[in-house]
């Protein structure tokens, strides 16, 4: 779908819904739409539009791929309820907005505004048109994995004894924002926190926060309980480096799993094994599968292999019911491969699919790649070696 069509295809949907509007203000739902992130408000009606720039407007001019005479300069909530409200017809008026991302006070203010008007949520449907990536979003995605294979080359070549946790992170960090990284990330939920991404070696690798639900890195304190500690690399350590890079809007995701030294013959067993799950998920999902079922295949395979204690084990009898997710706009967004997600992987969707395994008197591998869904075969868009990778 070309850009342009973005907002007509929200359009189609709010006149399906029975909706006066949508009123959005996040930065990625406004960046997708519209191609800039200044602070802003986004009206859409059923025949037109508004973007309504709160803040650095002469740069909101700039980015934009949309008509610029649907632009205005207005910070006030009260001018734009005005002007959007005498556009919309009927005297019921249902408007959209992300409910999801507005606070009590937040929202206290819209009804305040919107006295006579309903809300309701616009984020499920924006997220659902938001799954299939069109050629431009791909491009840019492609643009993140090229950066967070830096990463990768950066690992290898700082990865030695001695080197901390925290050095072997600044390295790959370093590498990736070198090479486009923008320095953050998002997250579609409020009060999220995860360092800059994990990292976790030896021991380590065991303890797990809450704060994710991955392999997560101890952190260097209580007050961020994940990403790299100040804990020194030894040999024969097993290293998982899992740090994502944003380029131009768009994520890139990926896991590789690292060994000082030669892996033992159980841990490069076990990585093997993983591997060959990954690799039947990544021939097999098509287009119109539900994600719960790629779940299930995966365990199903996990089974064949005589992993199923291994795969996704946490310790202490927990486990990951997840393998995957959606990626482009925000680091984790639908559709989650999950037991519990009954939606249909649509083509062009592009997932991170990321599995691991632990062995808790072995250790812990994992792998995570980004793979784009398409009709006559998939595409893996990471770059980097996907082997267990030994350095001497």
């Amino acid at each position: 779908m070309d850009r342009i069509m973005r907002i007509h295809a929200l359009q189609d949907k709010m006149i399906a819904e029975g909706l006066s509007g949508a009123l959005l203000f996040y930065s990625r739902d406004i960046f997708y739409y519209t191609g800039t992130a200044q602070p802003s408000y986004l009206a859409v009606l059923p025949d037109d539009y508004i973007l309504f720039v709160r803040s650095g407007f002469d740069v909101a001019l700039q980015d934009v791929f949309i008509d610029k005479k649907n632009i205005r300069e207005e910070r006030r909530l009260s001018n734009i309820s005005k002007e959007i409200l005498s556009g919309m017809k009927g005297s019921a008026k249902k408007i959209a907005t992300e409910l999801d991302l507005l606070t009590v006070e937040q929202f206290r203010g819209f009804r305040e505004i919107f006295a006579d008007s309903e809300f309701v949520n616009a984020s499920l449907f924006i997220l659902e048109q938001r799954k299939n990536k069109d050629l431009s979003e791909i491009t840019e995605i492609k643009a993140a994995c090229e950066a967070i294979h830096k990463g990768h080359v950066a690992a290898v070549s700082t990865l030695r004894e001695g080197v901390t946790e925290l050095e072997l992170a600044a390295a790959v960090e370093n590498a990736h924002r070198l090479s486009g990284h923008e320095g953050i990330f998002f997250i579609r939920q409020p009060d999220f926190f995860m360092s800059r991404g994990p990292v976790a070696s030896g021991p380590n690798l065991f303890n797990n926060s809450g704060v994710v639900y991955t392999i997560t890195g101890t952190g260097l304190s209580p007050a961020v309980p994940a990403g790299p500690s100040q804990r020194r690399i030894t040999r024969g350590d097993i290293v998982v480096v899992d740090i994502p890079t944003l380029v131009r809007g768009y994520h890139a995701d990926q896991t590789r799993t690292y060994c000082l030294g030669k892996a033992g013959t159980k841990i490069r067993s076990m990585y093997d094994d993983l591997k060959t799950i990954a690799d039947h998920l990544i021939d097999r999902i098509k287009p119109g599968m539900p994600c719960r079922d790629i779940y299930g295949m995966a365990l199903n395979e996990a089974g064949k292999l005589r992993r199923e204690h291994h795969f996704l084990n946490f310790g202490k009898g927990k486990r990951s019911r997840m393998i995957g997710h959606g990626i482009g706009l925000e680091l984790n967004e639908p559709p989650i491969l999950s037991e519990y997600d009954r939606s249909e992987i649509g083509e062009h969707c592009v997932i991170a699919l990321d599995m691991h395994m632990m062995d808790e008197g072995q250790g812990v591998v994992k792998i995570e790649d980004m793979i784009l869904i398409k009709e006559g075969g998939n595409e893996i868009l990471t770059k980097s070696p996907r082997d267990l990778c030994e350095i001497e």
